[in-house]
């Protein structure tokens, strides 16, 4: 990476990281609240570097059009994936990003194998796709609600007591078939402690504008605490790979988990280094010769190309005019 900002921010990330073929312990390994020595002041303009670098690479991404890049958030709820998607996002062109989030799955979904809804969302070559919750739901919430496993009317075979290791390996071979063929993939999760998700379910019903987030079986849901910390931790161990890596991004304060989702977004494509695409000598003349046409064009006492009167390094050149 030529960038120096691109360096930096591998630097900064590489904490986050999740080593493929390591154990997770999210509890020993991963503090919700690491902030890397930062304040939140310095944030705003770190937020901003990210952004515009992240605008940077989303236009060559889309000019090439040879890669495309899928960014998978993971949390439980209340974990920031909205605000973080909403700030993170916020420079580059809509055009080119796909937003996808995954509910319960619908009678038709269930009708398939469990990776077929998400292959449907997948991003196109030159976008960026994002997963809000993703396939990982599927070794999470149905691993933690055994029930949900029933409703996929699997056959006997499937269903044993290595169904998740075996997902674990169909996720990461489905990945892998990913990148082969030109589409990176990134997943972060955003950390959250048990005291602070506890603090914005408070400030939801709190407040009035932020009622309708609120939602009684989200406080249910964390009576599963533990047994989520332990589906995270295993599914952390098992599918961070060299291909499609795991980060761990302290989530207690928004500012920083923004920061942090941002940063590794513009890793990912620093590491592609998209370029826009060259044109060869016949097409290279052809633009001359139109570009001659449209400085005859310009009307008395103007320059014939303002863009190259201001920037260029060649000579200026106006059109007569009868004065």
């Amino acid at each position: 990476m030529a960038d120096d900002r691109a360096e930096a921010i591998a630097r900064f990330i590489a904490p986050l990281r999740v080593e493929p073929g390591s154990r997770v312990d999210l509890a020993r390994d991963f503090d919700p609240r690491y902030r890397a020595h930062l304040k939140k002041r310095d944030g705003a303009e770190l937020l901003r570097t990210g952004v515009e670098l992240l605008a940077e690479y989303q236009d060559r991404l889309a000019a090439q059009d040879t890669y495309g890049v899928l960014l998978c958030l993971q949390a439980l709820d209340a974990g920031g994936k909205d605000g973080t998607i909403r700030h993170v996002m916020s420079g580059v062109n809509p055009q080119g990003v796909k937003v996808s989030s995954f509910k319960v799955p619908s009678s038709e979904e269930l009708d398939h194998d469990y990776l077929w809804r998400y292959n449907l969302r997948l991003p196109g070559r030159g976008e960026i796709g994002i997963f809000n919750r993703s396939h990982y739901e599927e070794v999470l919430v149905v691993r933690v609600h055994p029930e949900n496993l029933e409703r996929q009317r699997l056959p006997e075979a499937a269903r044993g007591p290595d169904v998740w290791k075996r997902r674990y390996r169909d996720i990461n071979r489905w990945e892998r078939h990913l990148t082969d063929n030109g589409f990176k993939v990134v997943k972060v999760f955003l950390n959250l402690s048990r005291e602070e998700q506890r603090i914005r379910f408070l400030k939801r019903i709190d407040l009035p504008e932020k009622n309708w987030k609120f939602s009684a079986a989200d406080v249910r849901e964390r009576r599963f605490w533990d047994d989520y910390q332990l589906a995270f931790s295993e599914m952390l161990s098992a599918t961070s790979t060299e291909w499609a890596p795991w980060y761990v991004v302290p989530a207690d304060r928004k500012w920083f988990a923004r920061i942090c989702a941002a940063a590794v977004l513009v890793h990912t494509l620093a590491g592609i280094d998209p370029q826009y695409p060259t044109v060869g000598a016949e097409a290279r003349k052809q633009l001359r010769l139109v570009r001659r046409d449209l400085e005859d064009e310009a009307p008395p006492g103007a320059e014939a190309d303002p863009y190259e009167a201001e920037h260029g390094k060649g000579k200026k050149r106006k059109k007569k005019g009868s004065r």
